[in-house]
């Protein structure tokens, strides 16, 4: 398989993407793509290279709610005049074909539904040079830190805002969550010692405090104390940027 080549020899490129669908409600009910939404990204720099986002009328409409159950806003309204999977399955395809693909969950639900959109068209579908599914890194790597391995609870535990459920916004997302589950462990390979397991449990950003000699988070030592400990910066800075039943139900 021919790698994609974005005019720098040898240069293969991550494509983070996410699908929207309807949610079965009845037996023999299928999926429906209702929204597509990707990021290419660098990962030597895992800056942004180039984005792309639809919403998809399906072929049958009553499948989509007259009133969105998430905060999503994706009604029959929202997709009744939204153009047809086989109106950008040509754009799909090239975002997609001979990338590395990355995504939460996307092994169990995301790739299969691609799959079937392209097989409902008649035409093949795209295919991945590699793949990276972050539930299942994380939840190796990372561990279950965040209480679960929902993108929600992830993002939460990183003070970086609510999951959306918009196929854009949550890609943006995954990126963020990675970078910073990365950081963490990056940290925490360096220092074994002082880090490792001393600061899992809380959202809040670390800092260093004294209690019986070992590093809590701010939050865990103001409870634990009603003095501001002499040691350590007394200000944190929040980041500002703005389940695993995916088979059934988005995560």
């Amino acid at each position: 398989m021919e790698a994609y080549n974005s005019g720098k020899e040898g240069m293969i490129e991550i494509v983070f993407f996410d699908l929207e669908t309807n949610v079965p409600n009845r037996a023999g009910q299928r999926f429906w793509v209702l929204e597509f939404g990707a990021i290419v990204v660098c990962p030597q720099k895992l800056v942004e290279l180039e984005s792309y986002s639809t919403l998809i009328r399906p072929k049958d409409l009553s499948v989509v709610s007259l009133k969105s159950s998430r905060c999503n806003g994706i009604t029959r309204a929202a997709v009744a005049n939204a153009p047809s999977f086989e109106q950008v399955a040509d754009k799909i395809f090239s975002i997609l074909n001979g990338r590395v693909w990355a995504g939460h969950n996307i092994q169990r639900f995301d790739c299969i539904r691609i799959k079937e959109a392209f097989a409902d068209i008649g035409r093949p579908a795209p295919e991945p040079v590699g793949m990276i599914d972050s539930l299942g890194v994380l939840t190796e790597k990372f561990g279950r830190r965040s209480g679960n391995m929902k993108m929600a609870s992830l993002a939460t535990y990183f003070g970086l805002g609510q999951q959306k459920h918009r196929s854009l916004d949550d890609v943006r997302m995954n990126l963020e969550v990675l970078k910073h589950c990365a950081t963490v462990l990056f940290l925490e390979s360096s220092l074994p010692n002082v880090l490792n397991g001393k600061w899992q449990g809380s959202p809040t950003i670390m800092t260093r405090s004294r209690t019986n000699g070992k590093l809590q988070c701010r939050e865990e030592a103001s409870q634990k104390s009603p003095q501001i400990s002499s040691i350590g910066y007394q200000k944190s800075v929040p980041y500002t940027r703005g389940s695993l039943r995916k088979v059934t139900e988005r995560v």
